[in-house]
């Protein structure tokens, strides 16, 4: 039988999503500060822990985007046709995307121009391609993808089989990152992310019931879990260290545990009144376009002058955090800014 989408329900105020969608965003924007730079620390040293854990506790933005994505989409299938609501997405994302991911690649050429004579076609060629497989902006093409994915097998969106089979590609790009059949970065994992839409949507059919399970789950047992996953990240990394190109993957089990344990902490924690001057709703895909281009043209201009590699695990932790504010209230700023002027479409409003 099929197991169709739930009928049109009341509007409800989901303050909560824009106060855990704001918080992702920030955890992703501190992951690219984090990890912009020179790592090249040794195995065991007091920084390769500092940065390895100051890294991990950045790492549960992207599925709690997509966990966000489902739950929202899963409430729009109530309002859309598949085609319409496809559309809908491409028109609001796809063009700022464009915009904002060419320049960031103008802007790597001319650096690459000015500081290499030897310049082709095909060094440009490969440069688009690292920067639309593995910068930030790989998330839009994964994004719709999955999206695109869901819509066809819609009338089944509360299924338990599709949820097993997507659960399964899942699985297969946790496992595959020690093994590498496939590429093994998160990043082109097309069919890798699909579940956590699903799982979305599963969250707002049962909202009421889960958010009873965790009100009546102890703060100790919520933080216990988040300690414990943390952990299995780490142990994670560290195995994959030196042998994997992406031992801080996403798709990790280990790192799935870790993001569905800060998100259930953050859906306990429900609203935090302070993220309302951040206007979420307004800037969150703009602070996603724009960040990555002063994380790597911007923060290197204002802190290059400190040597990185020479910091002390403490002021390392400070550099980090210096990065972080810079970038991250930098972009704000600007997309505030232009959110106030004719070129807001840019930033997908």
């Amino acid at each position: 039988m099929q197991n169709l989408p739930d009928q049109p329900k009341p509007k409800k105020n989901y303050d909560f999503i824009d106060s855990i969608r704001s918080i992702a965003m920030m955890s992703i924007v501190a992951e690219h500060c984090v990890t912009a730079g020179n790592h090249t620390y040794a195995f065991g040293s007091d920084k390769y822990w500092v940065y390895l854990a100051v890294v991990q506790l950045t790492k549960f933005g992207t599925i709690t985007f997509f966990l966000l994505a489902g739950f929202l989409m899963g409430e729009k299938f109530a309002d859309y046709s598949p085609a319409q609501y496809l559309r809908r997405r491409v028109s609001t994302t796809f063009g700022p995307w464009i915009f904002w991911s060419l320049l960031f690649v103008a802007l790597v050429i001319i650096r690459m121009r000015i500081g290499d004579h030897y310049f082709d076609v095909p060094k440009i060629l490969n440069i688009t391609r690292e920067i639309y497989l593995y910068s930030n902006y790989w998330f839009i093409i994964n994004f719709l993808i999955s999206i695109s994915i869901l819509l066809i097998f819609r009338r089944y969106l509360y299924s338990f089989y599709l949820g097993a089979i997507l659960g399964a590609f899942t699985l297969f790009y946790s496992v595959n990152i020690h093994y590498e059949w496939v590429s093994p970065r998160h990043t082109t994992a097309i069919l890798g992310f699909v579940f956590f839409l699903l799982l979305g949507a599963q969250l707002r059919k049962n909202l009421d019931y889960i958010e009873g399970v965790i009100a009546n789950t102890s703060y100790f047992m919520v933080s216990l879990f988040v300690f414990v996953a943390f952990g299995l990240a780490i142990y994670e990394s560290v195995q994959l260290n030196g042998h994997s190109v992406d031992p801080f993957n996403s798709l990790r089990f280990s790192n799935i545990l870790y993001s569905l344990a800060v998100f259930t902490l953050l859906l306990k924690l429900k609203t935090f009144k302070w993220v309302s001057y951040l206007k979420p709703r307004q800037t969150t895909f703009g602070i996603y376009l724009i960040h990555f281009i002063l994380v790597i043209f911007l923060v290197p201009k204002l802190l290059g002058h400190f040597n990185e590699p020479g910091l002390n695990p403490s002021q390392l932790i400070v550099f980090k955090l210096a990065a972080f504010l810079i970038a991250y209230i930098g972009t704000l700023s600007i997309v505030l800014f232009i959110n106030k002027t004719p070129a807001k479409k840019l930033i997908g409003n």
